[in-house]
């Protein structure tokens, strides 16, 4: 079954062109023309890449990617800004609310088309070994043996307790700026906890962070 790719965009125009591009290339594709409806396609399809333009009616892209990061199941949903906003301080506010990829309008066919492929291929594998891992953790999951296993990582890890506690907000989908309001901390402070979380952990983003955080049990 072809891969289900949705797109957000008001513009009915790059919505249709997107749109067949996509589907030649091989993949099933439905459209939404606002943020909200978009929110409510994915919660019915559960699409497995999200391309969304930012100023939409009814729900803008940073409000939407924000709110799909929110539920679990989309945290690792792979998410394509197609914008015409383009200067750095949007792009940065992208990257907080939890998309993968920011391309600005006018854009290249056969560069989405490179970037969706690899999200998607990069998306599956890490699924294919969160299945994997699940089950093997569920093998032992009511046995002391797991509990001994996530003693002995935390402590080889050496977690600060501020670390502990960016950790726990990550995997439920914050941003920098959400976490720092949190725990009372500025936006670069986080960043710096992320980035330490990433090297302890040898993962290189946010998506491997928190798969290998919910892997190993090391939030609840």
């Amino acid at each position: 079954m072809p891969l289900l790719i949705l797109i957000a965009d008001d513009d009915a125009g790059i919505r249709l062109a997107v749109k067949d591009y996509l589907e030649l290339a091989g993949y099933s594709v439905i459209t939404a023309g606002n943020g909200l409806e978009a929110l409510t396609l994915i919660e019915t399809y559960h699409p497995h890449l999200l391309i969304s333009d930012i100023k939409m009616p009814k729900k803008d892209g940073y409000e939407l990617v924000f709110q799909v990061r929110q539920r679990p199941e989309f945290r690792l949903l792979p998410v394509i800004f197609l914008t015409e906003r383009s200067n750095t301080q949007e792009r940065i506010r992208g990257y907080q609310v939890g998309c993968d990829v920011y391309l600005p309008k006018p854009f290249e066919m056969e560069e989405l088309k490179a970037v969706i492929r690899n999200l998607l291929e990069r998306s599956q594998m890490i699924q294919a070994e969160w299945r994997y891992k699940e089950k093997e953790i569920t093998q032992y999951h009511n046995s002391s043996e797991l509990g001994e296993t996530v003693t002995t990582l935390l402590k080889v890890l050496d977690l600060t307790r501020r670390e502990q506690q960016v950790l726990i907000y990550l995997t439920e989908g914050l941003s920098n700026v959400d976490i720092g309001h949190q725990l009372h901390l500025s936006p670069r402070t986080v960043e710096k906890y992320v980035s330490s979380l990433l090297r302890k952990t040898a993962t290189s983003n946010r998506a491997e962070l928190v798969r290998f955080s919910l892997e190993h049990h090391l939030v609840d």
